[in-house]
């Protein structure tokens, strides 16, 4: 069973994250999986939109750290980089981008909700940034550019988990559990790529600059274990 199932139906490349035993957290295999699909359908031509979903119970639980027993600072820190590089990735992408979520879309999976260009929520989602409670900075920059500076310091700092209707408020979500259309836009891919590029800010160098002071400061595997520690009820083989 592959932990990534691809799709293509009338130029629609869907990429289903498939690790429900532990909520399609995200390991260095599925996300490098991520990003080969997204940039296959980034250099096809053919392909107008890219759709992101989960299979069972929730979309993304956030990053995988079912080995942080045995994992260093060091290879913590490449997870993070790794996921911030498909992060900008889909954020920059030519064409359109749509992520489907339901259940948990936490921590790097709520950064995952977040990049794409339009974001339907099932009515049980809820999403979480609790990435500054053991120091990384992961995503910020982008989730102000959707919700506002305000919104996004309070997102993040206070962690609290966000429902669907708060989302949706917020402008995090573009719909709560509607149908969305995957019919061809109407104006050439060319075109559409000149608009995104035109309206979206690259920022990439200093998102990835930002990440890595962040979790390149000494003790990045203890935080984590200590942030997991306080949770009230972990899953055992997810992480945020």
């Amino acid at each position: 069973m592959s932990i990534l199932e691809t799709s293509r139906h009338d130029g629609v490349l869907t990429l289903a994250l498939n690790r429900p035993e532990i909520g399609n957290a995200l390991g260095a295999e599925l996300v490098e999986a991520l990003m080969e699909g997204a940039s296959a359908a980034i250099a096809d031509e053919a392909v107008h939109t890219l759709v992101l979903r989960g299979a069972g119970k929730h979309f993304c639980t956030g990053l995988d750290l079912s080995d942080l027993h045995s994992a260093s600072d060091g290879e913590l820190l490449l997870r993070l980089v790794r996921i911030e590089t498909l992060l900008a990735l889909l954020w920059h992408a030519p064409l359109r981008t749509v992520a489907l979520a339901q259940g948990r879309a936490w921590g790097a999976g709520a950064d995952l909700f977040a990049v794409c260009e339009h974001r339907i929520a099932a009515a049980d989602t809820t999403l979480r940034f609790p990435g500054a409670q053991f120091g990384i900075v992961l995503g910020t920059r982008r989730l102000m550019e959707r919700i506002g500076a305000d919104a996004a310091r309070a997102a993040v700092i206070g962690g609290a988990e966000i429902a669907a209707h708060q989302a949706l408020a917020l402008g995090l979500a573009s719909a709560i559990g509607e149908a969305f259309s995957l019919a061809a836009p109407r104006v050439s891919r060319s075109a559409a790529a000149a608009i995104r590029d035109a309206t979206r800010n690259d920022h990439r160098d200093a998102d990835l600059a930002a990440l890595v002071r962040s979790a390149s400061a000494p003790g990045l595997k203890a935080r984590i274990q200590s942030y997991r520690s306080h949770l009230r009820a972990p899953l055992s083989s997810v992480g945020p």
